[in-house]
């Protein structure tokens, strides 16, 4: 074989060679020939021509972070805030991508931080530092719809950071102490009520209990009271009962003896005396007593002689 063409055959293979390129997974390849797009390169084998062909962009398909630096923007009461915002994106065309901006990662920097300011700016400080979802939500809808041309698109929007002025931030911690110091006052002016009130109440339960006890000793003692003074009123009655049965029993003995009138009054004398008792100074007989005291001297005389 003449060397002539070993040489042109080991250039082919070369150039061959050369055109032979491997896309990585997750990655795409746009091609230009002769100046102009061509195709676009999945992840596999494939062959290009030399000269002619040549890869005009490599790009990435994963999901894609980009961190952006704070920026400032104005609430709607002026006060100028730093925001860094995060942005998830995934690239969607090759093509778009390559073709549709200059720099995509500096378009979507500076579409980020003009959406912020235009949300911002129709918002207060408090509105802005509680409404971080409202924010991140608006902001991915703007900025997934302007992105499209693109070939990008937006699956997150995130607010990094929000950092007021240090007078304003300076003025809040002193609101949230202020505000943490009223709950704790409030918590323990709480505390303190119900603590009065449960002492009211057990005092209060404590002086019925005290008064139905008091209520309770008194019932009892006006029954011990009562039954003692209907066992003193039945042993009275007891005695002035035997005393008239004595009184009976004696009257019936009389009679039953058969005592004369005369017995009686002897009787009667003997009562007499004992009432007397040698303690009174003056003492009334009355008249039939009299009569039988006479009675009574003459017959001593008469036994006598």
């Amino acid at each position: 074989m003449p060397p002539i063409v070993i040489i042109i055959l080991i250039i082919i293979l070369i150039l061959v060679i050369l055109g032979i390129r491997v896309v990585p997974q997750a990655s795409a390849f746009v091609i230009e020939r002769a100046g102009k797009y061509h195709t676009t390169w999945s992840a596999g084998l494939h062959v290009m021509i030399p000269v002619i062909d040549r890869v005009s962009r490599r790009v990435l398909l994963k999901e894609q972070v980009a961190d952006f630096a704070p920026q400032p923007v104005i609430t709607k009461d002026n006060v100028t805030m730093q925001i860094d915002s995060v942005v998830y994106f995934k690239i969607t065309d090759p093509r778009l991508y390559a073709y549709g901006v200059e720099n995509p990662i500096m378009a979507m920097e500076n579409l980020t931080a003009t959406t912020l300011r235009n949300i911002i700016g129709d918002m207060e400080l408090d509105a802005t530092l509680t409404s971080r979802e409202a924010i991140n939500s608006e902001m991915l809808q703007t900025i997934d719809l302007a992105t499209d041309p693109w070939g990008i698109k937006v699956t997150r929007v995130e607010l990094k950071n929000i950092q007021p002025p240090a007078a304003i931030r300076e003025a809040m911690e002193k609101q949230m102490k202020a505000e943490r110091e009223k709950r704790a006052a409030i918590l323990t002016a709480e505390g303190e009520k119900q603590s009065m009130i449960l002492t009211a109440e057990g005092k209060k339960e404590s002086a019925v209990l005290n008064a139905e006890a008091e209520k309770q000793a008194t019932i009892l003692a006006a029954e011990a009271q009562k039954e003692k003074e209907i066992k003193e009123a039945e042993g009275k009655a007891e005695a002035i009962r035997q005393v008239q049965q004595a009184e009976a029993d004696g009257i019936r003995m009389i009679k039953e003896a058969g005592a004369d009138e005369a017995v009686i009054r002897l009787r009667s004398l003997e009562t007499l005396a004992k009432a007397a008792d040698g303690q009174a100074t003056k003492i009334i007989i009355p008249s039939d007593i009299q009569s039988a005291a006479g009675l009574l001297a003459g017959l001593k005389e008469s036994v006598k002689e």
